[in-house]
């Protein structure tokens, strides 16, 4: 319980730091990420990922099948999920060394305590000290734990600023947009199409209507997707969200990822996947009825494959030509534009009342 209250104070700080500085506005981009950095072998998938998910080198785009408690909640977890960032490696560190630190200091009280409750009991102390002060244990005992609280305020506020360090130039811009109740994922350097993402439901879902059901490869009940919000592995992304009608959070916890979405707002941070893989998350803020009901899939793909993912949908990829990447022109695009949610608006329309 301790731990976790930490980790509250952690997020409050960083939410109250982000409001206070605000977060800047989308910039043009000058140059494609594509000519800046160097495609992930397709081998390294294996070891991930189902390697028959991924066709290795196909302009097809076949969605990668997750990899059993990875990027997911487990039954019976009582740790936070392996992170697979390097902000959530670093706070992963971060809570473990907070947890001996706290068990320490947990053992030193308890141990002083029994000391106390034998040593100067009634039995052994028929006259009691009448001592009221003692200058070098309140030193001790007020300096020692400044010291303490300072080593942890150095890594917590180091943690704060690299969750809000400035995107590089050749970052990735894409966009997460919060809708009552789904999400819908923009790719402005890449054509600026939009893909809306909804919660596949079971076979014997009564309000399921024709949209396909939810099946093992898509992932766990009620975080499985139709679309996934896919992005490039091992690249840094200026990940921007914002929403349509409430405010809602995006919410990915193996990425260490958390970030609001409120309406006429543009939120940003730098958005980085290690590996690739499929890695679930949700909504994080009350925004209606079916708030539990827009889970987040975000699937990373070595870039090559995104290129080609990027293509099928429509979009376009600076320097495709001289690079010679081309998608299948028998391929349909694999992502619907619209929501699946019969009445729901459309990607970017405007909120139905």
């Amino acid at each position: 319980m301790k731990t976790l209250g930490f980790h509250r104070i952690v997020a409050s700080l960083a939410l109250a730091f982000s409001l206070v500085i605000g977060t800047p506005a989308a910039m043009a981009q000058d140059a494609a990420a594509t000519e800046q950095l160097e495609s992930a072998d397709p081998a390294d998938v294996a070891d991930v990922a189902d390697p028959e998910a991924v066709s290795a080198g196909s302009d097809a785009y076949t969605p990668m099948a997750p990899t059993e408690g990875k990027g997911m909640p487990v039954a019976g977890g009582w740790d936070i999920q392996p992170q697979y960032s390097e902000d959530g490696e670093f706070a992963y560190g971060l809570h473990y060394g907070l947890i001996w630190v706290m068990a320490g200091i947990s053992i030193f009280v308890l141990a002083l305590l029994l000391y106390v409750i034998f040593r100067f009991r009634k039995g052994a102390n028929p006259v009691p000290s009448k001592t009221s002060h003692n200058t070098l244990i309140e030193v001790i005992w007020t300096v020692v734990p400044a010291l303490i609280l300072l080593a942890i305020a150095i890594p917590s506020i180091t943690l704060i600023a690299r969750q809000y360090e400035t995107p590089p130039k050749d970052a990735i811009t894409i966009k997460a947009i919060g809708y009552q109740w789904y999400w819908g994922y923009a790719y402005p350097d890449n054509g600026d199409f939009e893909i809306v993402s909804n919660m596949l439901k079971e076979e014997d879902d009564p309000t399921r209507g024709d949209a396909r059901a939810r099946t093992d490869t898509d992932g766990p009940e009620q975080l499985a997707v139709d679309n996934r919000m896919v992005v490039p592995a091992g690249v840094p992304i200026r990940l921007q969200v914002t929403a349509a009608d409430v405010i809602h959070s995006f919410a990915v916890p193996s990425l260490w990822f958390k970030m609001d979405g409120v309406p006429g707002r543009l939120n940003e941070r730098i958005f980085q996947v290690d590996e690739p893989g499929v890695y679930y998350g949700q909504c994080s803020e009350l925004c209606g009825a079916r708030h539990g009901f827009m889970p987040i899939v975000v699937e990373a793909l070595p870039m090559d494959q995104y290129n080609a993912w990027v293509l099928a949908q429509g979009g376009t990829i600076a320097g495709a030509d001289e690079e010679g990447i081309e998608a299948d022109p028998s391929l349909p695009p694999t992502q619907e534009p619209e929501s699946a949610v019969e009445g729901a608006p459309g990607a970017g329309a405007a909120p139905v009342a």
